[in-house]
């Protein structure tokens, strides 16, 4: 499997498979690995995801992402199905599992229970803002003493002073030695995805086309790549 040690681009770049079945995202994953330095799978989007097989497949580190309703998911069942899943993706051995802040402590910590290999991804999406900086640096501590490997805090940016807000969280968190994944969604956004990397974050979501975006806002690879070239 390649390795993230890819410099043919100023920042990482994740790319989402947002894809309903097992085969096409096989299918997807090939084309992103030209593109990504790691893919996240949306398994929500899939009715039977087939996670040994994903993981056989994959070519460059992976993510799983069973990502809940109230955060922009696609997943129907019940909390406890869902993080079941994800379960099963530390069991298999995935390089990273994104699991929501709002799953709560004591589901994060049984999650993560005797876990040797995955690293752990603890997430929070505001789809309706961006909080105060007061509020964001406080959930960036906690996320550290939940014991998270990669922090991930992306808010809707409202103006653009928000990508600002939500881009200081990046030196905030390396001050505290801890990897770090922080954006903004939404038109007024983009930018924090274009220099969330360069100012040292961990990557940034882009997509493989215009029809398959996980999140409003989010550039394609091609012109994230663009942009950054025009930048050097």
């Amino acid at each position: 499997m390649k390795q993230f040690a890819r410099d043919r681009t100023p920042g990482k770049i994740c790319l989402p498979i947002v894809e309903t079945t097992v085969e096409k995202a096989i299918r997807a994953m090939a084309r992103a690995r030209r593109l990504a330095d790691l893919v996240e799978l949306r398994v929500d989007y899939m009715k039977n995801p087939g996670l040994e097989l994903l993981l056989n497949r994959r070519e460059i580190p992976c993510i799983i992402t069973n990502r809940r309703r109230e955060e922009g998911g696609r997943y129907r069942g019940d909390e406890k199905s869902r993080l079941a899943i994800l379960r099963q993706a530390i069991h298999l051995g995935f390089d990273f599992v994104d699991v929501e802040m709002e799953s709560g402590k004591s589901a994060i910590f049984e999650l993560m229970e005797n876990n040797l290999k995955t690293r752990l991804i603890l997430s929070c999406h505001d789809f309706k803002k961006t909080p105060p900086l007061k509020d964001l640096r406080s959930l960036c501590r906690r996320m550290i003493r939940y014991g998270a490997d990669v922090i991930k805090i992306v808010t809707l940016a409202q103006s653009w002073e928000d990508n600002l807000k939500v881009l200081s969280l990046i030196p905030y968190a390396l001050e505290r030695k801890k990897k770090v994944v922080a954006l903004c969604m939404g038109e007024k956004g983009k930018m924090s995805r274009i220099f969330a990397p360069l100012m040292g974050g961990a990557w940034t979501y882009a997509s493989l086309d215009k029809n398959r975006t996980s999140a409003p806002g989010q550039l394609t690879a091609w012109e994230l790549k663009a942009i950054w070239g025009r930048l050097r």
